[in-house]
């Protein structure tokens, strides 16, 4: 059988790898494979590995040998065959190749990747938080070195007071000195604390009458400590938008050598930070408790998005999102487990996001001034994603944060995992729920026998506001309002 793989297989390397793990084998598993087949010919792990990092291109003999393992023909390796990406909830990450797997090379990647973020204005500090925040989507929110680390050194009390928390910083070898901030520099985006290697936090004395943030910047620092040593390679903790968000003055486009360094380690600090004030054990029990209402952050003593991300956390349920919002549509701190599409994206500021996105109906609420007199909303959304509908349910609040801007936290689910657990047909629940909105011009309440459906998913998971979510209009969203599937085009109309 004569195939020219040399020109036509670049691809080859990639949709090996990428068929080997969809089909659960090891190089060990696959070259055994082979050698049953034919062990005159039968490549070796080493072989196998080359031929997947494109080092390599096999004989037409073993290439054969390879798709016969896998019930596929050889021409399907060459690059004139892509298989379509898989549109399941769970492939959020898929891994069908689509290059040459020598171009994602270290090396190719070392010197590419700079120039990119040059030529896109992108900063290295924001390329490193994306590629942080899809480490986290990939593992889930799932990070138990950290969680012992700050359960030893919290001894999972909660609710875990100032004074205690003071407490366990001085055993740990930190000073917490107070300084005086200006209030001018404060709103232009003024750090609250930071690190003063090898051990003191300076903060300031604004601070002391916001006990929430103080706690969670001392519980920050204190991850710093403990993880890190305190070596103070740390960016300091941040309560505005001014450096991310084009208030103040933006980063420098490129990758600097310590950008993914830093964020790094500002991440696993905050996951620490989480995991300190609510310790995964006695909160998870406090969610069904209290049915996974944000309020109970009031009676932890921390600040309701410390709530909404453990939230996502520790969880049995994994197909959580959260947003952190500023207008005019901005995300500090985005979290998909369950691959949610967004409406804009964290490195810059999408001109036509869906105005139907719970995050965007509160930050046009008339009150949006006085935050504190806008009642949170659940809403369920049912989304277009590719050839496939999606149904998700979301809780908002309108807030302040220390810097007295405008904030909307979003903590939501995909609803439909929890459908099929019960046994219902979540595909075609969904489709009825999207074919009545659009008869009703994009949203409509849900009829009652699907209503039932989402109610006994609400009792199961016991969170409470995706049953008060039926108390309002399911909405069609999507993500950009140019491309709105709704009969009546939203981007057209400026009211419901």
């Amino acid at each position: 059988m004569a195939i020219t793989t040399v020109r036509q297989g670049a691809l080859l390397g990639s949709k090996l790898r990428a068929l080997r793990k969809r089909n659960g084998l090891t190089l060990d598993e696959l070259s055994a494979r082979c050698v049953h087949v034919d062990p005159a010919i039968a490549p070796s792990v080493s072989y196998l590995s080359m031929l997947e990092t494109g080092k390599r291109t096999p004989s037409p003999q073993v290439l054969t040998m390879i798709a016969g393992v896998f019930g596929k023909s050889p021409a399907w390796f060459l690059d004139g065959t892509v298989d379509a990406p898989s549109t399941a909830a769970t492939s959020t990450f898929d891994d069908t190749a689509f290059e040459p797997a020598f171009l994602f090379s270290p090396a190719m990647l070392r010197h590419a990747l700079p120039e990119l973020l040059v030529q896109t204005g992108t900063s290295g500090q924001n390329f490193a938080q994306l590629l942080i925040r899809v480490w986290q989507e990939t593992q889930q929110n799932d990070f138990p070195e950290i969680e012992r680390a700050a359960e030893a050194a919290g001894g999972r009390q909660m609710p875990l007071s100032l004074e205690a928390l003071t407490g366990i910083c001085a055993r740990h070898g930190l000073d917490i000195r107070w300084v005086d901030d200006d209030r001018r520099r404060l709103n232009r985006g003024l750090a609250r604390a930071r690190f003063e290697p090898p051990g003191t936090i300076l903060a300031s004395g604004r601070l002391r009458s916001h006990e929430e943030r103080l706690k969670y910047e001392l519980a920050f620092f204190l991850g710093h400590k403990l993880l890190h040593n305190g070596d103070g390679a740390i960016s300091a903790a941040r309560v505005d938008l001014a450096t991310d968000a084009g208030n103040g003055t933006p980063a420098a486009p490129g990758l600097g050598a310590r950008d993914a360094l830093h964020a790094w380690r500002e991440f696993e600090c905050s996951f620490f930070a989480g995991a300190l004030l609510c310790p995964r054990a006695p909160f998870r029990q406090l969610l069904v408790r209290e049915s996974h209402r944000v309020a109970i952050h009031r009676r932890l003593g921390v600040g309701p998005a410390v709530v909404m991300r453990r939230m996502t956390a520790v969880s049995p349920y994994r197909h959580w999102h959260f947003f952190d919002g500023y207008p005019p549509g901005y995300l500090r701190t985005v979290y998909r487990g369950n691959g949610i599409p967004l409406p804009w994206g964290n490195l810059s500021v999408v001109p036509d996001p869906c105005p139907h996105w719970a995050v965007f109906r509160l930050l046009r609420e008339p009150a949006a001034a006085r935050a504190s007199q806008v009642k949170p909303k659940s809403q369920l959304s049912v989304m277009l994603d590719g050839d496939s509908m999606r149904l998700y349910c979301c809780h908002s609040l309108l807030t302040r944060d220390a810097a007295d801007a405008t904030r909307v936290l979003s903590v939501g689910i995909d609803l439909a995992p929890a459908l099929a657990a019960q046994g219902l047909d979540a595909t075609q629940l969904t489709a009825g729920i999207w074919d009545a909105c659009q008869r009703r011009g994009g949203a409509r309440p849900v009829d009652e026998e699907a209503a039932a459906g989402i109610r006994t998913v609400a009792h199961v998971l016991r969170i409470d506001w995706v049953a008060e979510a039926l108390e309002a209009p399911a909405q069609i969203i999507c993500p950009r309002s140019a491309a709105c599937p709704r009969g009546r085009r939203c981007e057209l109309r400026t009211t419901d």
